[in-house]
């Protein structure tokens, strides 16, 4: 009998840029508190492998959350747990594309939303009600069989969701640290996303269409927080998607004087309503993260972004005015992309001053459209998926080789967070700016210290995959 429910998301085991603000994602959260409302014990953990193991947990049930970085680590501890005898589903956007995989290691997978799916699963195991069968979205091993019951209909009613509990969630002795000693907490108000980026999971795991929570729901969570204690985090993939629905909602925050500081991620077509910037700086906006992507057209149109480099840099003013802070989001390695388009990507975000960026490499993640074109090309290198996590490179690339795809990224990072462009930023006030420029170049020295026989393989690879590529596509680059 089921009563005793552990709810795990390990944390990635390679160091990247933003290592020390990891920060959960809120599927395992919310599920606890699903599961909790219906009576049984619960308890969250966002952990790392080490430190879940040390728990000795002694429970009737395991759930794991795995993104592609965190699969194995994922793995490894679904083996650990069922050969301990506890029953062990896993779910998250890995598991939803690559179901057979993960049930090499775990009893059952949930694919797509679980909200409504594990509870049927719990109670079809307590043989309270329904079966196997009819959980959506279950797949499951009969026989040696892989059995895949059709997926869930998405979350219709998103107010019908409870609000996250984070009282349940076992962070060790880490907090989620915020600004001036504060907790962020994350707040989703919709899912889904109606654009279609090549390379982005959101809309193979959420849909197209988006589904949002009503004003008074959102406003009656926020309630529960103290904005001298809390910084929010809008986990929405865009929160300004629907401006009519962004400004009933941030005008309500202002309304209410709530007073909370926040973040969000949007795109950068929101420069357009100049109206909800300066609503978003009323209701305390304090940071944008913006996927820019690439500043060549030739990029954008390859990954299907939706957007142009004048509406890039119409977003970097209008954002500016308002004294947000800007952390732009940028990927390279498209097939149109170069080692000079990746050099003019960096030119563009020093000289329009963003203060605070990611470069990443193009990554294939299951799921996506990138990923199947690459799988059908052969040009995957291998799927050690602890390292698809934007700092490796994981596939043949058309105009670069892998050690120049590799040093652009190498390279970006360190040009745009040089040691004197980081004092610079201090200099003109965006202290912010400077804190987190110092912490990305300490992170980025003690990324390529650690990594040097990944490095020195990819140098050496040179050779070797031209002659591949030449040849018959197809490569595994070992560790």
């Amino acid at each position: 009998m089921i009563k005793r429910i552990a709810f795990l998301e390990p944390k990635g085991e390679h160091l990247h840029v933003f290592s020390r603000y990891e920060l959960p994602r809120l599927g395992s959260v919310l599920l606890a508190t699903i599961m909790r409302s219906l009576g049984y014990e619960v308890r969250a953990y966002f952990l790392s492998r080490r430190e879940i193991l040390s728990r000795h947990l002694d429970v009737d049930l395991v759930t794991i959350s795995a993104i592609t970085p965190t699969a194995n680590v994922a793995y490894t501890l679904a083996d650990h747990f069922r050969k301990r005898g506890i029953p062990v589903v896993m779910g998250g956007p890995h598991v939803t594309f690559l179901p057979e995989e993960a049930l090499e290691h775990a009893d059952y997978c949930i694919m797509g939303e679980g909200e409504s799916s594990l509870p049927m699963l719990v109670k079809a195991l307590n043989k309270e009600r329904s079966s196997r069968e009819e959980v959506p979205g279950l797949a499951w091993k009969r026989k040696s069989q892989v059995v895949r019951n059709p997926l869930p209909e998405p979350v219709g009613d998103l107010d019908a969701l409870p609000f996250c509990d984070f009282s349940l969630l076992d962070l060790g002795n880490r907090k989620m640290g915020g600004p001036i000693g504060r907790t962020i907490i994350p707040i989703q108000t919709s899912r889904g996303c109606p654009f279609d980026c090549t390379f982005c999971s959101v809309t193979c795991m959420f849909g197209r269409r988006y589904r949002y929570r009503s004003t008074g729901n959102v406003i009656a969570e926020l309630e529960q927080y103290d904005p001298r204690k809390h910084y929010l985090f809008f986990y929405d993939d865009n929160f300004t998607s629907n401006r009519n629905r962004a400004k009933m909602l941030l005008k309500e925050m202002i309304d209410l004087n709530l007073g909370f500081s926040w973040v969000t991620q949007v795109r950068s077509d929101l420069a357009r309503d100049t109206e909800l910037l300066d609503l978003m700086k009323k209701a305390g906006c304090t940071s944008l993260f913006i996927g820019f992507e690439s500043v060549d057209p030739e990029n954008l149109r390859e990954m299907k972004k939706s957007q142009s480099p004048e509406e890039m840099e119409r977003a970097i003013r209008e954002i500016r005015k308002r004294k947000i802070l800007i952390h732009g989001m940028f990927v390279v390695g498209f097939d149109a992309d170069t080692p000079g388009k990746a050099e003019s990507t960096v030119d563009f975000a020093i000289k329009k001053k963003i203060d605070t960026t990611q470069f990443m490499i193009l990554t294939p993640l299951p799921g996506t459209e990138f990923f199947n074109t690459l799988k059908r090309q052969n040009r995957i290198l291998d799927y050690q998926w602890d390292t698809y996590d934007g700092h490796h490179v994981k596939f043949i690339p058309s105009r670069f080789s892998l050690w120049e795809l590799q040093k652009a990224q190498i390279k970006a990072h360190a040009r745009f967070f040089a040691l004197g462009r980081v004092i610079l930023r201090l200099l003109r006030g965006r202290f912010r700016a400077f804190l987190i420029g110092v912490y990305a170049n300490l992170q980025n020295k003690k990324w390529l210290k650690r990594e040097q026989v990944y490095l020195e393989r990819i140098k050496a690879s040179i050779s070797s995959i031209t002659s591949k590529i030449k040849g018959k596509r197809g490569f595994a680059l070992d560790r």
